[in-house]
């Protein structure tokens, strides 16, 4: 992983970020890819405030994630991708 991946949980508000990797087992894989969540998606921050979910834009909708899944879901800056 590039030094530049974080945990989602670490994000802020309003950054676009890429997803690098989930970080878990089947079963948190499997919910997270039903959902659409998936290496390589692009996804935008829209409140990550603690205490709370972390909210995100995923694929045209709002996405409320707990801390615990946000900590698993490794995130890249676009910019850092390229």
């Amino acid at each position: 992983m590039s030094e530049h991946t974080i945990p989602l949980a670490m994000a802020k508000k309003g950054e676009t970020l890429k997803v690098v990797s989930l970080r878990g087992g089947w079963g948190i894989h499997k919910k997270l890819t039903d959902m659409g969540l998936t290496s390589g998606v692009n996804i935008r921050v829209i409140n990550s405030q603690m205490p709370g979910p972390v909210v995100i834009e995923l694929r045209g909708s709002r996405v409320a994630l707990g801390r615990g899944i946000a900590q698993r879901i490794m995130v890249t800056s676009e910019k850092d991708v390229r």
